[in-house]
């Protein structure tokens, strides 16, 4: 009874062997076999290795996140203009605007060949402060007929300035300043006259739409209008050459390119206003074995206008607008997310499969298509012979 149900069981048996008396092996089939065995070690190591590499694989949803604030990293050089000169202003939609911006930001000095000369957080000529020993212990300085500020009192060259600024006039003739001819205001102008700049740090802004820029002048509000005070330094013209050395918008990640980074620009003399648009992307990156990371990518858009142009009589005139570095930003509604993944050992082991499997087929197909293509030649040769 065991016997015939043990031969019943047999039928399901889908590989049925042939003896070996039945077989017939040919050099052919050996040189197959081993170009197959070779093909399929080959394509076996690129599925291991492509099973341990992680892939980075990106699907896009909507931030949730718009509320949050976000971070500027940027490092800026300017070779031909002396740091005193450029101010830092932040403004966004949302209405806050951040003027001459210092606590977070780094201003050195360069020289001519662009070595460092000094390192510092703020680049004001003046100093902090008159000497009580030269000026005496009750010493209030003039405005010089400017709005006063609430201590009633200019004692610095800033001093002076900041109340110029508040009565909306321009601050062009400091050398009739005594605050600011006693602390050397002009002598420092020309020392630093050839001097470049490097300005880097970091900015916190809204996540909303907005523009940074670095221009000559300081900057003020004048009802809806936001002002630089750049008429002294227009005599000798601007040169704005610079060079991105990095700007991102959030953490900074490894081996990830900012389109900006390393962007160099040259020939800017004149009164040149460099406008760079920027569409910014919310991207969170999740890591197999590391927190998630949450920052930006950005694209851009770069137009540059020259703010000099001849009139219809020849004339050099100066159209609308300020000379300077923009940053304009706009911040995408949509949210990418890259993630880390790795192939699982299953499919791991179906990719296996597959080679094998396949690579033993399409063998067998070409070794019987050899086989028979060569006993077809040896029966006609052996037929013609008989002939």
């Amino acid at each position: 009874m065991a016997k015939p149900t043990l031969n019943r069981f047999k039928n399901f048996d889908a590989y049925a062997k042939t003896l070996d008396d039945f077989r017939v092996k040919t050099t052919t089939g050996a040189v197959v076999t081993l170009v197959s065995a070779f093909i399929i070690l080959i394509l076996l190591l690129g599925e291991f290795l492509d099973y341990r590499s992680i892939h980075l694989e990106s699907s896009l949803v909507v931030d949730s996140g718009r509320k949050e604030a976000m971070a500027i990293d940027f490092d800026i050089t300017f070779g031909k203009i002396p740091c005193y000169i450029l101010t830092l202003d932040v403004m966004d939609v949302a209405g806050e605007h951040q003027s001459d911006i210092t606590h977070s930001v780094y201003k050195v000095q360069l020289a001519p060949d662009g070595t460092e000369i000094k390192r510092e957080k703020s680049a004001n000529l003046g100093s902090n402060g008159p000497d009580p020993k030269v000026v005496g212990e009750d010493y209030c300085g003039d405005c010089g007929g400017a709005i006063k500020p609430e201590s009633g009192c200019c004692n610095t060259c800033e001093d002076v300035r900041q109340a110029y600024v508040r009565s909306g006039w321009s601050f062009n003739h400091p050398e009739g300043i005594e605050q600011c001819v006693r602390e050397g205001y002009m002598e420092k102008m020309k020392e630093q006259a050839n001097q470049g700049c490097r300005l880097h740090g970091q900015l916190t802004v809204n996540k909303v739409a907005g523009n940074f820029h670095i221009a000559p002048g300081r900057s003020f509000q004048r009802g809806n209008m936001h002002l630089h005070d750049i008429q002294q330094y227009l005599e000798n013209g601007l040169d704005f050459s610079h060079h991105i050395k990095h700007l991102s918008f959030g953490q900074k990640v490894p081996n990830v390119h900012n389109p900006l980074d390393d962007q160099v620009v040259d020939g800017a003399e004149g009164l040149y206003m460099f406008q760079y648009y920027v569409k910014v992307v919310g991207t969170k990156y999740q890591y197999l074995n590391r927190m998630p990371v949450s920052t930006n990518q950005y694209s851009v858009t770069q137009f540059n206008r020259n703010l000099l142009q001849k009139d219809p009589f020849g004339q050099m005139m100066q159209v609308n607008g300020l000379p300077g570095v923009f940053f304009h930003f706009d911040i995408s509604p949509m949210l990418v997310i890259q993630k880390e993944e790795r192939k699982s050992f299953t499919s791991f082991l179906t990719g296996v499969c597959a080679i094998v499997g396949g690579i033993f087929t399409v063998a067998s197909i070409i070794d019987g298509f050899i086989w028979r293509a060569e006993r077809t030649l040896k029966r006609k040769m052996e037929l013609g012979k008989a002939l």
